[in-house]
């Protein structure tokens, strides 16, 4: 499991009631009162945080849509639904049971540890293998299945990929084949990237084949 351990911010009582009851004993549970140590923490380990959110602090916390760490807002009853609605997000009004609590943990860890183990570091770039797009500096762009499975490609290989290589990993044609296709995608790739990202040099090319 990704996530080991739970921040909780805003209601240390609940912190003891976790602790009492040992609900997570195979997590390690702490406290916070400064805000923005809990998120820089949150941030660095991918950790779940617990908010308590006071009606008051609502619409700072819904707008906060800077935070990638998966979160859980405890909120008043009278807070709509959807006030904190996001992939890694979930909201809880109170009151509620443990047992909707530890729901919405689990659910919670699941869902971060599917989307971590879909992300592929390649040079300054993060793709996402699961929602088919390719990252960097908080910019995004959509790519095809065959364009996510040629840059999975280069994240596996050190040296520089044959194009006979690329048309039997991606494309599933024979080295013999006659075809344009990597030449025609690697393309419309650098286009892309050029477009989106300002990158002009991506996807380099020597006598050994194409790298990144």
């Amino acid at each position: 499991m990704i996530n080991e351990t739970i921040s909780i911010f805003g209601n240390k009582i609940f912190l003891e009631i976790i602790n009492e009851i040992k609900l997570f004993s195979k997590f390690k549970v702490q406290y916070y009162e400064n805000l923005n140590l809990c998120a820089q923490d949150a941030e660095k380990h991918n950790s779940l945080v617990i908010f308590f959110v006071k009606k008051e602090d609502i619409n700072y916390f819904s707008k906060k849509k800077i935070y990638s760490f998966p979160s859980i807002f405890v909120t008043e009853s009278s807070t709509p639904k959807s006030a904190f609605s996001s992939e890694l997000r979930e909201q809880l009004n109170m009151p509620f049971t443990i047992l909707e609590f530890e729901k919405k943990v689990i659910s919670l860890v699941a869902k971060n540890e599917f989307k971590r183990n879909s992300l592929i570091k390649l040079v300054d770039y993060t793709i996402d293998k699961n929602g088919r797009k390719i990252m960097k500096n908080n910019l995004e762009l959509k790519l095809s299945e065959k364009e996510i499975n040629f840059l999975i490609l280069f994240s596996k290989n050190r040296e520089p990929i044959s194009r006979n290589l690329v048309l039997k990993k991606v494309w599933n044609y024979s080295s013999e084949s006659e075809t344009h296709t990597v030449e025609t995608h690697i393309h419309r790739l650098r286009k892309k990237i050029l477009e989106k990202f300002g990158d002009s040099n991506f996807i380099k090319n020597n006598n050994k084949g194409y790298y990144i």
